[in-house]
Protein backbone atom coordinates (compact mmCIF):
# COMPACT_ATOMS: atom_id res chain seq x y z
CA UNK A 1 0.00 0.00 0.00
CA UNK A 2 1.08 3.80 -1.24
CA UNK A 3 2.29 6.61 0.99
CA UNK A 4 -0.90 8.10 -0.40
CA UNK A 5 -3.69 5.11 0.05
CA UNK A 6 -2.22 4.81 3.78
CA UNK A 7 -3.15 8.79 4.51
CA UNK A 8 -6.65 8.46 3.08
CA UNK A 9 -7.37 5.34 5.10
CA UNK A 10 -6.29 6.95 8.22
CA UNK A 11 -7.96 10.29 7.31
CA UNK A 12 -10.90 8.30 7.07
CA UNK A 13 -10.41 6.23 9.93
CA UNK A 14 -10.29 8.88 12.28
CA UNK A 15 -13.31 10.67 10.74
CA UNK A 16 -14.80 7.35 11.68
CA UNK A 17 -13.85 7.57 15.14
CA UNK A 18 -14.45 11.64 15.99
CA UNK A 19 -17.85 11.17 14.68
CA UNK A 20 -18.53 7.93 16.84
CA UNK A 21 -16.99 9.77 19.87
CA UNK A 22 -19.78 12.82 19.06
CA UNK A 23 -22.53 10.52 19.28
CA UNK A 24 -21.74 9.66 22.38
CA UNK A 25 -22.01 12.00 25.81
CA UNK A 26 -20.05 10.65 28.96
CA UNK A 27 -21.62 12.20 31.50
CA UNK A 28 -24.95 13.12 33.04
CA UNK A 29 -27.40 15.24 31.31
CA UNK A 30 -26.81 19.10 31.91
CA UNK A 31 -28.88 19.92 34.81
CA UNK A 32 -31.31 22.00 34.65
CA UNK A 33 -33.13 22.10 38.60
CA UNK A 34 -31.82 22.59 42.00
CA UNK A 35 -31.87 18.42 42.51
CA UNK A 36 -30.18 17.80 39.37
CA UNK A 37 -26.87 20.03 39.81
CA UNK A 38 -26.70 18.88 43.25
CA UNK A 39 -26.86 15.02 42.30
CA UNK A 40 -24.65 16.05 39.67
CA UNK A 41 -21.91 17.75 41.90
CA UNK A 42 -22.57 14.91 44.05
CA UNK A 43 -21.86 12.85 41.57
CA UNK A 44 -18.48 14.56 40.29
CA UNK A 45 -17.15 14.17 43.75
CA UNK A 46 -17.67 10.60 44.07
CA UNK A 47 -16.22 9.95 40.83
CA UNK A 48 -13.06 12.05 42.29
CA UNK A 49 -12.49 10.21 44.84
CA UNK A 50 -12.56 6.94 43.44
CA UNK A 51 -10.23 8.47 41.13
CA UNK A 52 -7.99 9.50 44.22
CA UNK A 53 -8.08 5.94 45.73
CA UNK A 54 -7.57 4.16 42.27
CA UNK A 55 -4.51 6.21 41.56
CA UNK A 56 -3.21 5.86 45.50
CA UNK A 57 -4.20 2.17 45.79
CA UNK A 58 -2.78 1.18 42.49
CA UNK A 59 0.10 4.03 42.38
CA UNK A 60 1.59 1.92 45.58
CA UNK A 61 0.69 -1.31 44.24
CA UNK A 62 2.76 -0.93 40.78
CA UNK A 63 5.12 1.06 42.84
CA UNK A 64 5.89 -1.35 45.56
CA UNK A 65 5.52 -4.60 42.16
CA UNK A 66 8.46 -2.63 40.47
CA UNK A 67 10.95 -1.74 43.20
CA UNK A 68 11.00 -4.85 45.17
CA UNK A 69 10.99 -7.56 42.37
CA UNK A 70 12.68 -10.67 42.34
CA UNK A 71 15.03 -9.70 39.75
CA UNK A 72 16.93 -6.65 41.60
CA UNK A 73 17.75 -9.14 44.73
CA UNK A 74 14.27 -8.24 47.14
CA UNK A 75 13.05 -11.68 48.78
CA UNK A 76 9.85 -11.54 50.06
CA UNK A 77 9.31 -10.96 53.75
CA UNK A 78 7.26 -13.10 55.97
CA UNK A 79 5.23 -11.70 58.80
CA UNK A 80 1.47 -12.25 60.10
CA UNK A 81 -0.39 -9.74 61.53
CA UNK A 82 0.09 -5.86 62.08
CA UNK A 83 -3.18 -4.55 64.44
CA UNK A 84 -1.97 -0.95 63.49
CA UNK A 85 -1.55 -1.54 60.07
CA UNK A 86 -5.20 -3.24 60.37
CA UNK A 87 -6.90 -0.46 61.97
CA UNK A 88 -5.35 2.17 59.74
CA UNK A 89 -7.13 0.41 56.62
CA UNK A 90 -9.59 0.07 58.34
CA UNK A 91 -10.45 3.76 59.66
CA UNK A 92 -9.68 5.75 56.54
CA UNK A 93 -12.00 4.12 54.35
CA UNK A 94 -14.80 4.86 56.96
CA UNK A 95 -13.86 8.26 56.66
CA UNK A 96 -13.91 8.40 53.04
CA UNK A 97 -17.30 6.75 53.26
CA UNK A 98 -18.35 9.55 55.58
CA UNK A 99 -17.21 12.34 53.32
CA UNK A 100 -19.80 10.91 50.14
CA UNK A 101 -22.66 9.63 52.83
CA UNK A 102 -22.70 13.51 53.95
CA UNK A 103 -23.47 15.35 51.00
CA UNK A 104 -25.13 12.49 49.68
CA UNK A 105 -27.31 12.24 52.46
CA UNK A 106 -28.49 16.33 52.22
CA UNK A 107 -29.09 15.64 48.83
CA UNK A 108 -31.70 12.47 49.33
CA UNK A 109 -33.53 14.80 51.86
CA UNK A 110 -33.43 17.79 49.62
CA UNK A 111 -35.00 15.40 46.96
CA UNK A 112 -38.07 14.35 49.16
CA UNK A 113 -38.74 17.62 50.69
CA UNK A 114 -42.12 18.64 48.90
CA UNK A 115 -43.13 21.15 51.37
CA UNK A 116 -44.11 24.57 50.78
CA UNK A 117 -45.20 23.57 46.58
CA UNK A 118 -46.71 26.38 44.63
CA UNK A 119 -48.61 23.69 42.59
CA UNK A 120 -49.46 20.06 42.60
CA UNK A 121 -49.48 18.01 39.74
CA UNK A 122 -51.06 14.23 39.70
CA UNK A 123 -49.30 12.07 36.98
CA UNK A 124 -51.05 8.52 36.32
CA UNK A 125 -49.12 5.80 34.44
CA UNK A 126 -51.08 3.73 32.20
CA UNK A 127 -50.27 1.27 29.92
CA UNK A 128 -48.72 3.07 27.39
CA UNK A 129 -49.50 7.18 28.24
CA UNK A 130 -49.60 9.64 31.26
CA UNK A 131 -52.39 11.24 32.44
CA UNK A 132 -51.85 14.63 34.11
CA UNK A 133 -54.29 16.80 36.60
CA UNK A 134 -53.84 19.85 38.17
CA UNK A 135 -55.11 20.03 41.12
CA UNK A 136 -57.17 22.61 42.08
CA UNK A 137 -57.31 23.76 38.59
CA UNK A 138 -59.94 21.57 36.87
CA UNK A 139 -57.26 20.54 34.21
CA UNK A 140 -56.80 17.47 33.05
CA UNK A 141 -55.35 15.55 29.77
CA UNK A 142 -53.98 12.44 28.71
CA UNK A 143 -50.21 12.74 27.02
CA UNK A 144 -49.88 10.27 24.23
CA UNK A 145 -46.77 9.34 22.06
CA UNK A 146 -46.95 11.70 19.08
CA UNK A 147 -44.21 9.89 16.86
CA UNK A 148 -46.05 8.07 13.81
CA UNK A 149 -46.07 4.14 13.02
CA UNK A 150 -44.51 4.91 9.76
CA UNK A 151 -41.58 6.48 11.10
CA UNK A 152 -41.63 3.36 14.11
CA UNK A 153 -42.19 0.92 11.19
CA UNK A 154 -39.11 2.50 8.71
CA UNK A 155 -41.68 3.90 6.59
CA UNK A 156 -40.93 7.35 6.94
CA UNK A 157 -37.87 9.46 8.08
CA UNK A 158 -37.45 9.58 11.61
CA UNK A 159 -37.83 12.89 13.43
CA UNK A 160 -35.31 14.99 16.08
CA UNK A 161 -37.30 13.90 18.86
CA UNK A 162 -37.94 9.87 17.90
CA UNK A 163 -40.53 8.47 20.38
CA UNK A 164 -39.45 11.61 23.02
CA UNK A 165 -42.53 13.37 21.51
CA UNK A 166 -46.46 13.75 22.37
CA UNK A 167 -49.63 15.40 21.99
CA UNK A 168 -50.08 17.23 25.08
CA UNK A 169 -46.53 18.10 26.89
CA UNK A 170 -47.01 18.80 30.53
CA UNK A 171 -46.18 22.76 31.16
CA UNK A 172 -45.35 24.44 34.26
CA UNK A 173 -44.20 27.80 35.11
CA UNK A 174 -40.19 28.63 35.47
CA UNK A 175 -39.31 29.46 38.86
CA UNK A 176 -42.29 27.49 40.95
CA UNK A 177 -41.81 24.44 43.00
CA UNK A 178 -43.71 21.76 41.39
CA UNK A 179 -44.66 18.93 43.70
CA UNK A 180 -45.76 15.93 41.83
CA UNK A 181 -47.80 12.71 42.92
CA UNK A 182 -47.75 9.97 41.44
CA UNK A 183 -49.85 6.83 40.75
CA UNK A 184 -50.92 4.10 38.20
CA UNK A 185 -53.90 2.14 37.59
CA UNK A 186 -52.28 -0.99 35.99
CA UNK A 187 -48.45 -1.82 36.58
CA UNK A 188 -45.90 -0.45 38.01
CA UNK A 189 -44.18 3.11 35.37
CA UNK A 190 -41.66 4.80 36.34
CA UNK A 191 -41.57 9.55 35.48
CA UNK A 192 -38.13 10.10 34.72
CA UNK A 193 -36.74 13.34 33.65
CA UNK A 194 -33.08 13.30 33.54
CA UNK A 195 -32.26 17.06 33.45
CA UNK A 196 -34.46 17.73 36.61
CA UNK A 197 -33.28 15.02 38.76
CA UNK A 198 -36.66 13.05 38.70
CA UNK A 199 -36.90 9.24 39.12
CA UNK A 200 -40.20 8.32 40.81
CA UNK A 201 -42.21 4.89 40.39
CA UNK A 202 -45.50 5.18 40.06
CA UNK A 203 -47.36 2.12 41.27
CA UNK A 204 -50.90 0.74 41.73
CA UNK A 205 -52.55 1.52 44.83
CA UNK A 206 -49.59 4.00 46.06
CA UNK A 207 -49.04 7.28 45.90
CA UNK A 208 -45.33 8.34 45.52
CA UNK A 209 -44.57 11.86 45.41
CA UNK A 210 -41.29 14.11 43.97
CA UNK A 211 -40.53 18.03 43.17
CA UNK A 212 -38.65 20.15 40.99
CA UNK A 213 -38.36 23.84 40.11
CA UNK A 214 -36.87 24.80 36.54
CA UNK A 215 -35.28 28.03 36.02
CA UNK A 216 -34.70 28.28 32.64
CA UNK A 217 -37.70 28.38 29.93
CA UNK A 218 -37.26 25.19 27.52
CA UNK A 219 -38.64 21.58 27.02
CA UNK A 220 -37.09 18.77 28.96
CA UNK A 221 -37.92 15.34 27.59
CA UNK A 222 -37.74 12.09 30.04
CA UNK A 223 -39.32 8.73 29.33
CA UNK A 224 -41.00 5.69 31.71
CA UNK A 225 -37.75 3.68 33.06
CA UNK A 226 -39.43 0.71 34.41
CA UNK A 227 -40.50 -2.34 32.35
CA UNK A 228 -44.00 -1.78 32.45
CA UNK A 229 -45.22 -3.96 29.01
CA UNK A 230 -45.16 -4.46 24.94
CA UNK A 231 -44.69 -0.65 24.32
CA UNK A 232 -42.80 0.51 27.41
CA UNK A 233 -40.59 2.25 24.96
CA UNK A 234 -43.51 4.54 23.79
CA UNK A 235 -44.58 6.44 26.59
CA UNK A 236 -42.48 9.67 26.54
CA UNK A 237 -42.32 12.54 29.06
CA UNK A 238 -41.97 16.34 27.75
CA UNK A 239 -42.77 19.53 29.93
CA UNK A 240 -42.48 22.83 28.90
CA UNK A 241 -41.09 25.11 31.16
CA UNK A 242 -42.59 28.67 29.90
CA UNK A 243 -43.11 32.29 31.91
CA UNK A 244 -45.99 32.71 34.42
CA UNK A 245 -47.89 34.73 31.54
CA UNK A 246 -47.95 31.81 28.88
CA UNK A 247 -48.58 29.40 31.80
CA UNK A 248 -51.95 31.10 33.03
CA UNK A 249 -52.63 31.63 29.13
CA UNK A 250 -52.21 27.90 28.78
CA UNK A 251 -54.47 27.01 31.73
CA UNK A 252 -56.99 29.41 30.16
CA UNK A 253 -56.86 27.25 27.32
CA UNK A 254 -57.05 23.96 28.75
CA UNK A 255 -60.74 25.21 30.54
CA UNK A 256 -61.93 26.90 27.53
CA UNK A 257 -61.03 23.38 25.24
CA UNK A 258 -63.14 21.34 28.18
CA UNK A 259 -65.95 23.70 28.12
CA UNK A 260 -66.18 23.35 24.20
CA UNK A 261 -66.16 19.44 24.49
CA UNK A 262 -69.10 19.53 27.08
CA UNK A 263 -70.82 21.46 24.73
CA UNK A 264 -70.42 19.73 21.75
CA UNK A 265 -71.68 16.81 23.72
CA UNK A 266 -75.30 17.64 23.86
CA UNK A 267 -75.16 18.57 20.36
CA UNK A 268 -76.49 15.44 17.78
CA UNK A 269 -73.30 14.30 15.44
CA UNK A 270 -73.75 12.63 11.99
CA UNK A 271 -72.29 9.53 11.72
CA UNK A 272 -69.30 10.85 9.09
CA UNK A 273 -68.39 13.33 11.86
CA UNK A 274 -68.25 10.97 14.52
CA UNK A 275 -66.42 8.29 12.20
CA UNK A 276 -63.55 11.05 11.02
CA UNK A 277 -63.29 12.27 14.94
CA UNK A 278 -63.41 8.39 15.93
CA UNK A 279 -60.20 7.77 13.67
CA UNK A 280 -58.49 10.44 15.14
CA UNK A 281 -58.93 8.92 18.79
CA UNK A 282 -58.87 5.46 17.44
CA UNK A 283 -55.04 5.88 16.09
CA UNK A 284 -54.04 7.74 19.28
CA UNK A 285 -55.28 5.99 21.79
CA UNK A 286 -56.13 2.43 20.48
CA UNK A 287 -54.18 1.31 18.21
CA UNK A 288 -51.22 0.64 19.61
CA UNK A 289 -52.71 -2.57 21.15
CA UNK A 290 -55.57 -3.57 18.32
CA UNK A 291 -53.18 -2.46 15.21
CA UNK A 292 -54.50 0.66 13.40
CA UNK A 293 -55.75 -1.29 10.52
CA UNK A 294 -58.20 -3.25 13.39
CA UNK A 295 -56.17 -6.61 13.29
CA UNK A 296 -55.01 -6.64 16.68
CA UNK A 297 -52.40 -9.19 18.47
CA UNK A 298 -54.47 -11.87 19.51
CA UNK A 299 -54.63 -13.26 22.13
CA UNK A 300 -53.62 -10.12 24.33
CA UNK A 301 -55.50 -7.87 21.99
CA UNK A 302 -58.27 -9.08 20.14
CA UNK A 303 -59.14 -8.16 16.53
CA UNK A 304 -61.76 -5.45 15.74
CA UNK A 305 -62.33 -6.36 12.68
CA UNK A 306 -65.46 -9.10 12.88
CA UNK A 307 -65.30 -8.49 16.26
CA UNK A 308 -68.58 -9.87 17.90
CA UNK A 309 -68.44 -7.07 20.31
CA UNK A 310 -68.01 -4.82 17.57
CA UNK A 311 -70.88 -6.21 15.35
CA UNK A 312 -73.33 -6.76 18.15
CA UNK A 313 -76.12 -4.21 19.13
CA UNK A 314 -74.87 -1.65 21.92
CA UNK A 315 -78.03 -1.30 23.37
CA UNK A 316 -80.93 -4.11 24.83
CA UNK A 317 -84.48 -3.71 24.51
CA UNK A 318 -84.77 -1.70 27.21
CA UNK A 319 -82.60 1.16 26.51
CA UNK A 320 -79.52 0.57 28.58
CA UNK A 321 -76.30 -0.50 27.01
CA UNK A 322 -75.66 -4.66 27.33
CA UNK A 323 -73.14 -6.05 30.27
CA UNK A 324 -69.87 -6.95 27.99
CA UNK A 325 -71.25 -4.68 25.00
CA UNK A 326 -69.34 -2.56 22.98
CA UNK A 327 -69.92 0.63 25.14
CA UNK A 328 -69.49 -1.21 28.69
CA UNK A 329 -65.87 -2.65 27.68
CA UNK A 330 -64.50 1.11 26.15
CA UNK A 331 -66.60 2.70 29.50
CA UNK A 332 -65.48 0.26 32.59
CA UNK A 333 -62.48 -1.65 30.88
CA UNK A 334 -62.10 -5.60 30.54
CA UNK A 335 -58.53 -7.12 31.45
CA UNK A 336 -55.88 -5.60 30.24
CA UNK A 337 -57.94 -3.41 28.30
CA UNK A 338 -58.24 -0.04 30.97
CA UNK A 339 -61.36 1.92 31.32
CA UNK A 340 -61.72 4.85 29.63
CA UNK A 341 -64.79 6.91 31.05
CA UNK A 342 -61.46 8.63 33.17
CA UNK A 343 -59.45 8.94 30.30
CA UNK A 344 -61.64 10.31 27.19
CA UNK A 345 -64.57 12.81 27.34
CA UNK A 346 -68.24 12.05 25.76
CA UNK A 347 -67.74 12.69 22.02
CA UNK A 348 -64.41 10.95 21.88
CA UNK A 349 -66.37 7.63 23.30
CA UNK A 350 -68.75 8.45 20.80
CA UNK A 351 -66.52 8.88 18.28
CA UNK A 352 -64.26 6.17 18.61
CA UNK A 353 -67.07 3.63 19.24
CA UNK A 354 -68.77 4.59 16.00
CA UNK A 355 -65.65 4.64 13.99
CA UNK A 356 -64.85 0.92 15.28
CA UNK A 357 -68.43 -0.40 13.99
CA UNK A 358 -68.11 1.90 10.71
CA UNK A 359 -64.23 1.11 9.78
CA UNK A 360 -61.74 -1.15 10.22
CA UNK A 361 -63.45 -4.31 8.23
CA UNK A 362 -66.94 -3.42 9.91
CA UNK A 363 -69.94 -1.63 8.52
CA UNK A 364 -73.47 -1.97 11.38
CA UNK A 365 -74.03 1.00 10.24
CA UNK A 366 -75.15 2.43 13.35
CA UNK A 367 -74.00 5.88 15.76
CA UNK A 368 -73.28 6.19 18.88
CA UNK A 369 -74.31 9.98 20.23
CA UNK A 370 -72.23 11.67 22.78
CA UNK A 371 -75.45 12.19 24.86
CA UNK A 372 -75.95 8.74 25.39
CA UNK A 373 -72.64 8.30 26.30
CA UNK A 374 -73.50 11.32 29.14
CA UNK A 375 -76.52 9.22 29.57
CA UNK A 376 -74.43 5.90 30.34
CA UNK A 377 -71.82 7.29 32.40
Amino acid sequence: MNKKAIFFLGTGLSSIVSTAQAAYQLNLRAPVTEIARQIYDLHMLIVYVCLAIFVVVFGVMFYSLYKHRKSVGHQAAQFHEHHTLEIVWTIIPALILLVMAIPATKTILAMKDTTEADMTVKVTGHQWKWEYEYLGKDVRFISNLATTQDQINNKAEKGENYLLEVDNPMVVPVGKKVRVVLTADDVIHSWSVPSFGVKQDAIPGFIKETWFRVDQPGTYRGQCSELCGKNHGFMPIVIEAVTEDKYNAWIDSKKAAVAAAAASGDKEWTKDDLVANGKAVYEKNCAVCHQASGAGLPPAFPALTGSKIANAPIFGADGKYLKDGHLDRVLNGVRVMPSWKALLNDVEIASVITYERNALGNSVGDVLQPAQVKAAR
